[in-house]
């Protein structure tokens, strides 16, 4: 079995008890920026959405877990592997960390260190990438820790509020024999 543990925080697959969790992510305007979302989901539609995500990657092309703190079940992220491209063994990755008092404590960048080390040991991808706001200096320092690169920036690209942003477009090539766990 695949353990996908740090010292402060575990990934695991959605339950149906995250209904009110992912509800409340999904429908925070204060995310939609970095999920490129514009319009609120119902529960409904997030329901058929967790009694579906028993499909694993392969078959979804897009893996969702959260994000637990060691000592508690209760979620307080999402991290996402998504346009899963097993030909061109590579994927996008996105991470949300829902409440401001647990940013810039670590749970991200071991989130995001578990992750890369699962997509290139298990799931044998060459390649991850990123699309990150350029005024986003969080995830911006968080990426580019652990060497994505940045490759271009979509010039004008989302439109939030009453302004267009740019967005980079972030990737990282697995090099051989480098060990991508860092916590």
């Amino acid at each position: 079995m695949v353990t996908l543990k740090g010292s402060s925080i575990y990934l695991r697959a959605l339950e149906p008890e995250d209904l009110e969790f992912v509800y409340s992510i999904e429908n925070d305007e204060n995310i939609w920026e970095v999920s490129n979302t514009i319009t609120p989901y119902s529960k409904f539609l997030i329901r058929q959405y967790l009694e579906n995500a028993h499909q694993d990657i392969y078959e979804a092309k897009q893996l969702r877990l959260a994000i637990c703190k060691n000592d508690d079940l209760t979620p307080i992220g999402l991290i996402d592997l998504f346009d899963f491209d097993i030909k061109n063994k590579r994927a996008g990755v996105g991470i949300v960390i829902q409440n401001e008092i647990d940013r810039n404590s670590g749970f991200g960048k071991e989130a995001l260190s578990l992750v890369i080390s699962y997509a290139f040991r298990h799931l044998q991808l060459h390649q991850l990438y990123a699309n990150i706001g350029t005024e986003n200096s969080a995830s911006l320092s968080l990426f580019t820790t652990f060497g994505f690169e940045k490759i271009g920036v979509k010039k004008d690209w989302n439109f939030t509020g009453d302004t267009f942003h740019d967005e980079a477009l972030f990737q990282l090539i697995k090099k051989i024999n480098t060990n991508y766990f860092q916590s």
